[in-house]
């Protein structure tokens, strides 16, 4: 048998073993809404209220720099990092006191899932010494891979796992699973060897007056509360809780919304914009960085530049370029390669600086 038509059986076989019963009732491509926040009323959306917990917040920073999916193409991730400054060219941190976001999705679709995994994490510790944050946020994909939901996990993505120095994958609750997904399974499993290190990651940062998340946070986000949706998620993925929570898994969760990455993008004054005026407001921030929804431009904003759109594809999966988007105070600007290597050039010939180079933007407010 070749290798999709193993594939295609595998994964039927881990649905047919209810693998993916702690997934709502519908699929990843529409998940269930049974705990969508109430609907709106006819008249105008009531203001959330004042952010009261907010571990979730961070000091702002001299230069902080965000990537998007990367979606296990390690290749991809080694370059998105060079040009965020982050790292050189034996992976090793070179950013100072930069702030680095990863907006999550670093599995699925690829081989390279736990390079990129045990790269962020060595990064963070490296970082840390030397002044510096890395931030790896919890995407939809993320997500998906401690429910046991494998539907986009490569053949090379499930051999990946078997090397895991102390990963039992012999327990009674994988004995459902087929032999060659156990690995994978044990890893990802809640309490796992992987979903404790994904536990440590938050769902929604703020990082100055800029938050982070991978789909997108909207006002009922902040009523049902930030650091809530931090906290629950870290519980069940840690194995302290018996399912995922249901904020988590719904249509406009925090890691599935796509409000904000619509093409063309939201306009200001329209229902989305509105919904992002609501949540910035209520979160103290001016804008967002999301991923999760490809943009086939490259980074793009929507909103009058509240919202910044960060999924360019880069995975060998999309076949997009690497790319970063640098803020810095107020000024807020894509970095790619080509970006990158006419600053240099700039610099050494004495020409203009950083901030009009090719794919600069204006500063933000």
């Amino acid at each position: 048998m070749s290798a999709a038509p193993r594939l295609t059986a595998l994964l039927a076989a881990l649905l047919a073993a209810g693998c993916d019963a702690d997934r709502p009732a519908s699929t990843a491509h529409s998940p269930a809404a049974a705990t969508s926040p109430p609907s709106r009323s006819t008249g105008a959306p009531p203001a959330p209220p004042p952010d009261a917990d907010r571990s979730y917040a961070y000091p702002a920073a001299d230069r902080v720099v965000a990537i998007g999916d990367v979606h296990g193409d390690l290749a991809a991730t080694r370059a998105a990092l060079r040009i965020a400054g982050a790292i050189d060219g034996a992976d090793r941190w070179i950013g100072g006191k930069l702030v680095l976001v990863q907006t999550g999705d670093e599995l699925d679709r690829g081989d390279g899932e736990q390079e990129i995994v045990d790269l962020f994490d060595r990064l963070a510790v490296e970082a840390r010494a030397a002044g510096g944050v890395v931030y790896a946020l919890n995407g939809n994909h993320e997500v998906m891979n401690v429910q046991l939901d494998f539907r986009y996990v490569t053949e090379g993505g499930f051999k990946d796992f078997e090397d895991v120095p102390g990963l039992d994958a012999s327990g009674p609750r994988l004995a459902p699973v087929p032999p060659p997904a156990r690995a994978r399974a044990a890893a990802f499993a809640p309490g796992g060897l992987y979903a404790r290190r994904l536990a440590a990651r938050d769902v929604i940062i703020a990082v100055g007056d800029t938050v982070f998340a991978h789909g997108g946070v909207l006002p009922a986000h902040t009523r049902y509360g930030i650091a809530r949706i931090n906290r629950e998620v870290r519980a069940w993925m840690e194995g302290k809780s018996p399912s995922a929570p249901a904020v988590i898994a719904a249509e406009d969760s925090p890691v599935w919304a796509r409000l904000y990455s619509s093409e063309p993008p939201p306009a200001p004054g329209s229902p989305p914009c509105a919904a992002l005026d609501q949540t910035l407001a209520a979160m103290s921030a001016k804008r967002m960085v999301v991923g999760h929804t490809v943009q086939k431009r490259g980074v793009t904003s929507a909103c009058g530049d509240k919202i910044w759109r960060i999924d360019v594809g880069m995975a060998s999966h999309y076949g997009g370029k690497p790319a970063a988007l640098e803020i810095v105070g107020d000024t807020v600007r894509v970095l790619t390669a080509d970006a990158t290597k006419a600053t240099e050039a700039a610099d050494a010939s004495g020409g203009t600086d950083a901030t009009s180079a090719p794919n600069a933007a204006k500063p933000k407010k």
